[in-house]
């Protein structure tokens, strides 16, 4: 029996459906109020309980969620129970790669995107594991690759041993841990040194050139002096082309539904990893053309006649790449952004640069602080930190009643951005709406 605490977080969410897929027991536990990752696990028939120190029992392997400290009182019961096994979860994972061919999917931004992508582009040649962070998991007896998203927070991604490493860049997050550049660098650099076959390197990012990588590092993007390039680019606000150029010789023209230049980038780490496994560049294209999406990474609803987007954008860098997008998907549409920040820390250390992108919408609206880790130790800020910095900026505290303030500004594209639980705001704003 595996039991996960925390089983609702979304590399648990996708853990607990692999094992599950693979025939094992699974269950676990978490708060009662719905998070998205849950629905996969609900669809699998997996039970999930409220927190109880007394539903860990004998003999069972515990999966931790690296939110729970080891005072909190399911970690406690399970460590303190002889007959238990327990792991936390990025150890455990690491030991589950050992069976595959594995790609970590590593990088400050565009990791789970990229990782939705490699899977689709690796399934269209045959059976593919994958783990994606937007808590979807799968994989089959006779996978021959496993896909991970993997995450540099607190180095957990040290654990991960692949055959294959992308890391799609390498901007400071995370500042809670990493006090530095140069120490949020020499974690990759780390973990490049456990990757045994070939890292993918976006070498368009100043940071990533700069790390000291070892030499079986392939290097890709759209400026001269990449190992993988593309070039003669177009891009509309519902599909983009390019050629893409492998060592100075062409290999194939790409077209691709997709829109906006950081997808470009993301889809040229997949078609290099197609390219060094020896794949047909027209299967690589088919395989990539098939990616839909994944949750919570810019998923479009149209409804009354506005358009809705919710992402996970969390960092200035991702905020400001989804609002580019937007205008450029929807040319001439008012944009009202809605953005809910996570930890202070972030937030004072990347104010400016919040503030800049979020003005590139028309009209703004932070949300404030709720989250428990949202306040830490020595920082005494409050959400007027960041929003003093917006001329004309609105807080919110997700009520009905500034919904309807926001549902007020019809026709437009709205953009809620958060690595939190923004969507219920935003189906808020859409009752008001209905109307």
């Amino acid at each position: 029996m595996y039991y996960f605490i925390g089983i609702k977080g979304t590399g648990m969410a996708s853990l607990a459906s692999i094992l599950h897929d693979m025939g094992e027991e699974v269950m676990g536990s978490d708060l009662e109020k719905h998070f998205f990752p849950e629905d996969q696990l609900v669809a699998r028939g997996i039970t999930m309980l409220p927190f109880d120190k007394n539903n860990i029992k004998d003999n069972m392997t515990v999966i931790v969620g690296n939110a729970f400290a080891d005072d909190f009182e399911e970690v406690a019961a399970a460590r303190n129970n002889p007959t238990c096994t327990v792991y936390r979860y990025h150890v455990f994972l690491g030991k589950l790669l050992e069976s595959y061919n594995s790609i970590c999917i590593s990088g400050s931004h565009g990791k789970t995107t990229t990782t939705g992508m490699m899977s689709a582009m690796l399934s269209h040649f045959g059976p593919c594991g994958y783990l994606i962070g937007d808590g979807t998991g799968h994989v089959e007896d006779n996978s021959r690759y496993f896909v991970l998203e993997a995450c540099e927070y607190r180095r957990h991604f040290l654990a991960y041993k692949p055959k294959y490493a992308v890391i799609t860049n390498v901007e400071i997050d995370h500042v809670d841990y990493y006090k530095s550049e140069e120490d949020y660098g020499h974690a990759y650099e780390e973990f490049a040194q456990g990757v045994s076959d070939k890292i993918i390197a976006f070498g368009d990012d100043p940071r990533a050139r700069k790390l000291h990588l070892p030499q079986h590092t392939v290097w890709y993007g759209v400026e001269d002096g990449n190992d993988i390039q593309a070039k003669n680019i177009v891009e509309t606000p519902t599909w983009m082309e390019f050629d893409v150029y492998a060592y100075g010789e062409f290999v194939r023209r790409f077209h691709l539904p997709f829109v906006g230049r950081h997808l470009l980038w993301n889809a040229l780490s997949v078609i290099t990893l197609g390219l060094l496994e020896g794949l047909q560049p027209e299967g690589i294209e088919q395989g990539l053309a098939g990616f839909t999406g994944v949750k919570r990474r810019f998923v479009v609803e149209e409804y009354h006649g506005n358009i809705y987007i919710d992402d996970y954008a969390h960092h200035p860098t991702e905020v400001s790449v989804t609002l580019d997008c937007a205008k450029l998907r929807y040319p001439g549409r008012k944009i009202v952004a809605v953005f809910k920040p996570h930890r202070v820390s972030r937030v004072q250390y990347f104010v400016n640069e919040f503030a800049e992108a979020l003005k590139k919408a028309d009209v703004v609206g932070v949300c404030d602080f709720t989250s428990i880790d949202d306040f830490e130790p020595g920082i005494d800020i409050d959400i007027t930190y960041l929003t003093d910095r917006i001329p004309n900026c609105h807080i919110f505290h997700e009520t009905d009643e500034e919904a309807a303030m926001l549902a007020s500004e019809e026709p437009c594209v709205y953009v809620f951005m958060s690595s939190k639980d923004i969507y219920p705001f935003k189906e808020k704003v859409k009752a008001c709406q209905s109307h």
